[in-house]
């Protein structure tokens, strides 16, 4: 793992260069696209991504107060757009480090808050496998790796799905892996269980917020490309579903914070059959920026916005060793 972090600037760098080299491959088309702007679908990319944060808050808050951790929707959301523009900095540790340290100026443990991000990471791969599930099904489409998988179909369907089955049957189960990690890290184990209507409640807000992220990114699509009405309809439940596959991917990578150049990768990779590799290119890059600008935006804001509830006294030196204990 330490090794693995000191290699992410280079990790970063291949990034950068993988789309770089991406771009240029298809830059022949990307040339005579026929680009134009439609504020109307941006407006309603932008709106759609801030419904997405707000769910997305939800969702961990609740995880926070199953660990024990309570607070409050705003100076949660306050922490939460803090947090977020510091996770682009290689080494995967800063956002987690960032939200240990806000949230114990409100009181909250770090194990509360380190515990509530593992599941959180844990329970939006989840929502992921019902969405993929029903696309891969209904679609048939794996991208360009279609002739390949296609005949694999219903067993890496079934082999996705499986987890989710696992944890709904038996909720103990997800605090079971959790507490696991927890003991191979040196940490003190949960002393708190999931009931399964709390597990369903949560999943459920996460599907929704899948769903919520690939309307922004489809608006955004629309917004940037001149599309009749029939392929729009053709497009919106590819891109609306391929949006929380791609980000899964990214995410388990691990190789270059929030999955750069590993996400855009996926979205040409299932994408470019269905609208072109150029303009798949320049969608997935441009959810991208979109998406940086929003959490830069948001992140000033909370600066601007008064803290007014009383903080408890941090001790940063703790809550920074606490967390490294538990990374290293």
């Amino acid at each position: 793992m330490r090794t693995l972090r000191r290699m992410q600037p280079l990790f970063v760098l291949l990034a950068l260069l993988f789309m770089a080299l991406l771009l240029r491959s298809q830059w022949e088309e990307l040339q005579t696209h026929q680009w134009q702007l439609n504020p109307r679908w941006l407006v309603a990319s932008a709106g759609l991504l801030v419904a997405a944060w707000a769910v997305e808050i939800v969702v961990w808050l609740r995880l926070l107060r199953t660990v024990g951790g309570r607070l409050g929707y705003w100076p949660g959301a306050r922490i939460w757009f803090l947090s977020a523009i510091v996770r682009y900095i290689p080494g995967n540790v800063w956002q987690p480090l960032s939200m240990t340290l806000l949230c114990q100026r409100r009181g909250v443990k770090p194990e509360a808050t380190v515990t509530s991000i593992l599941l959180y990471q844990v329970i939006i791969l989840l929502a992921v496998t019902p969405i993929a599930a029903l696309y891969f099904g209904a679609t048939g489409n794996w991208g360009l790796l279609t002739d390949l998988l296609s005949g694999f179909g219903p067993w890496l369907i079934g082999i996705g799905l499986a987890p989710l089955a696992a944890f709904l049957v038996r909720p103990a189960l997800l605090i079971d892996v959790v507490n696991w990690v927890l003991r191979r890290f040196g940490r003190a184990p949960l002393e708190t269980g999931f009931a399964r209507g709390e597990l369903l409640v949560i999943l459920a807000l996460a599907v929704a917020d899948w769903v919520l992220w690939g309307a922004s990114f489809c608006a955004l699509a629309f917004g940037l490309n001149v599309y009749s009405a029939p392929e729009m309809l053709a497009l919106a439940p590819h891109l609306i579903a391929v949006y929380s596959v791609a980000y899964a991917i990214g995410l388990v990578s691990l190789l270059t914070p929030s999955g750069l150049g590993v996400r855009e990768g996926a979205f040409y990779l299932l994408l470019a059959p269905i609208m072109g590799g150029g303009t798949v290119t320049v969608v997935a890059l441009a959810m991208r920026i979109w998406t940086m600008v929003g959490e830069a935006i948001a992140a000033g804001v909370s600066l601007l916005l008064p803290d007014r509830l009383p903080a408890v006294d941090p001790d940063p030196v703790a809550a920074d060793n606490d967390l490294r204990e538990g990374i290293a």
